[in-house]
C-alpha cells in the first residue's frame, strides 16, 4: 500500500496513471450495457430493474429468464433516451414520465398503414372457421353438497321447472344462488368435462340428472341453446378491421424499436454474465 508520504514523492503521471487504473476497474465490476445518443446505461441499472422485478413478488429470477428481462430492459430503456432526445421527456422524469413519454414517441413515430376493404374481405374468406360462432348453451344450476340433496331438486324442479329460480336461491350453495342459479352462456371447452357432457346433451329447457364434481352435486338446467353460426361480412367488418390494425401496429413499433437499438452499442454478456467484485 502507498502511504501518504510516499504519494507525496511520486511522480504526477504514476498518480494519474493508478487513478486511471482504479476508475477502470469501477466501470469493469459496472460496464456499460447500452450506450445511445452518448447516454449510457450500466449493468447496475439492470440489476435494479431486475430487483424490482423481484420486488413485486415474482420472488428470484432464474437466470434463464434474465435474456428475456434484459430484453425488455434494454428496449425500454433505448426508448425512454429516443423519447428524451425527440423532447418528449424531461430530464429526471420518474417511471410514470417515462411510459407516457414512450406511450407518445410511439403514438408520433410509428405509422401504421390503413387496412383496406379488400384485406378485411380476405381475412374473412380465409378465417371463416376462425369467426364463426360456436354453439353455446345458457345454464342456471343448483349446487347443493349431497347426492339426496340432488335427487330432491331435481324431485321438484322436474314437477315445475318453473320453480327453479326459486329453488336456487333458496337451497343452492354455488355463487350464483343469489341470481336464481343463473351461470351464463358457455361454448365447448369452457365447462368443466362433467357439467359440459351434461349440458350439451340436454335440449333447450332440459333438465340434468345430479352430476357430481368436486365443489359438490350439480342439477343444471338449459335456459336456451344458440346454435353454432357462421357471420356474415358485414357483422364482422369492424372486428376484423380493429384487429389486423392491432396486428400491424405491434408489427411497426416492434419495427421501430428494433431501429433504436441498431444505433445503439448493446453488450448482452456484460450484462448477464457474473458480476466481479472490487
Amino acid at each position: 500500500m502507498i502511504g501518504p508520504a510516499m504519494r507525496r514523492h511520486l511522480p504526477l503521471w504514476a498518480l494519474l496513471a493508478g487513478a486511471a487504473l482504479g476508475l477502470a476497474a469501477c466501470h469493469d465490476a459496472d460496464p456499460v450495457v447500452l450506450e445511445l445518443h452518448g447516454v449510457r446505461v450500466r449493468r447496475s441499472d439492470f440489476d435494479r430493474y431486475l430487483a424490482s422485478v423481484e420486488a413485486r413478488g415474482l420472488g428470484p429470477v432464474p437466470p434463464e429468464a434474465r435474456r428475456g428481462l434484459l430484453d425488455a430492459f434494454l428496449e425500454e430503456r433505448a426508448l425512454v433516451i429516443e423519447a428524451r432526445r425527440r423532447g418528449g421527456l424531461a430530464a429526471g422524469a420518474g417511471p410514470g414520465d417515462e411510459a407516457r413519454g414512450v406511450a407518445g414517441l410511439l403514438a408520433d413515430a410509428v405509422r401504421v398503414p390503413e387496412v383496406t376493404d379488400e384485406e378485411v374481405a380476405a381475412f374473412y374468406r380465409d378465417r371463416a372457421v376462425e369467426l364463426a360462432a360456436p354453439e353455446t348453451v345458457t345454464l342456471r344450476q343448483v349446487l347443493v353438497a349431497t347426492a339426496s340433496e340432488a335427487r330432491e331438486v331435481k324431485r321438484r324442479v322436474g314437477r315445475d321447472p318453473k320453480v327453479f329460480d326459486t329453488v336456487a336461491r333458496s337451497l343452492s350453495v354455488g355463487v350464483e344462488a343469489a341470481a336464481g342459479g343463473y351461470m351464463g352462456s358457455f361454448a365447448r371447452g369452457q365447462l368443466p368435462p362433467e357439467l359440459e357432457a351434461a349440458a350439451f346433451a340436454l335440449p333447450e329447457g332440459g333438465t340434468s340428472d345430479p352430476v357430481q364434481t368436486s365443489l359438490g352435486y350439480h342439477v343444471l338446467r338449459v335456459e336456451s341453446r344458440q346454435p353454432a353460426r357462421q357471420p356474415t361480412l358485414e357483422e364482422v367488418r369492424e372486428r376484423i378491421r380493429d384487429r389486423l390494425t392491432r396486428d400491424r401496429r405491434a408489427e411497426a413499433e416492434r419495427a421501430f424499436v428494433a431501429a433504436v437499438l441498431a444505433r445503439a452499442k448493446v453488450d448482452h454478456e456484460a450484462a448477464l454474465r457474473p458480476a466481479r467484485s472490487l
